[in-house]
C-alpha cells in the first residue's frame, strides 16, 4: 500500500512518533489513521515494559504552583540520559505531573507503594492510576507510557511532595 506523506505528517502531528514508526503504523493499519494511532500506543506500552528495568539517573525537577499561590506541588521524574530531560515531550511530561499532583493530591505514586496495613481507599488513588486531568480519557501511567514511545527511553516519576496552605 501506497502511503502519503502527508498522512504521515498528520500522524506525526497527532501522536509525535517517529516518521518511520507513523509509516509502518500507516501501512499496518490499512491506511486508517485512528488504527494507526492505536497501533503507536499500543507499541508505546509495549516498548515502556521493555524498558522498564533500565537505569534512570538523569532527569528533571519541577514545580507548580497553582494561582493563588495556595497550593503547590515539586515532583522528580528520572529518564535515562541528559539529552532526553531537555526535550520539549519529556519537559511537558513533566509539568503536567507537577500540575497533576496539585490538582489531584496523590499520596502514592502507585499502589505498590501502599502499605499492606493501610486501606488504599482511604488515602485515594495512586498517581499512576489517576485519570489525567488534561484528557480523562488516559491515566497518568498511560501518559508516561506515551511519552516513553516518543523519546524512546525509560521515565520514571522518583518521588513528589504537595503542599497546601495551612495544612
Amino acid at each position: 500500500m501506497n502511503i502519503s506523506l502527508d498522512s504521515v505528517k498528520l500522524l506525526r502531528d497527532q501522536t509525535g512518533a517517529g516518521i518511520m514508526d507513523c509509516k509502518k503504523a500507516l501501512e499496518d493499519a490499512g491506511g486508517d489513521t485512528q488504527k494507526a494511532v492505536a497501533l503507536l500506543l499500543e507499541k508505546g506500552v509495549a516498548l515502556a515494559a521493555k524498558k522498564s528495568d533500565r537505569e534512570t539517573g538523569q532527569g528533571l525537577i519541577q514545580s507548580y504552583i497553582h494561582q493563588g499561590g495556595k497550593v503547590a506541588a515539586l515532583v522528580e521524574v528520572n529518564c535515562e540520559t541528559d539529552f532526553v530531560a531537555r526535550t520539549d515531550e519529556f519537559q511537558q511530561l513533566v509539568y503536567d505531573l507537577a500540575m497533576q499532583i496539585a490538582a489531584m493530591a496523590p499520596v502514592y505514586i502507585s499502589g505498590d507503594d501502599v502499605p499492606e496495613d493501610v486501606d488504599p481507599l482511604i488515602l485515594g488513588i495512586p498517581l499512576l492510576d489517576q485519570d489525567f486531568i488534561k484528557d480523562n480519557s488516559k491515566t497518568i501511567r498511560d501518559l508516561i507510557n506515551e511519552t516513553v514511545g516518543k523519546v524512546g527511553e525509560n521515565i520514571r516519576i522518583r518521588r513528589f511532595v504537595r503542599y497546601e496552605l495551612g495544612s
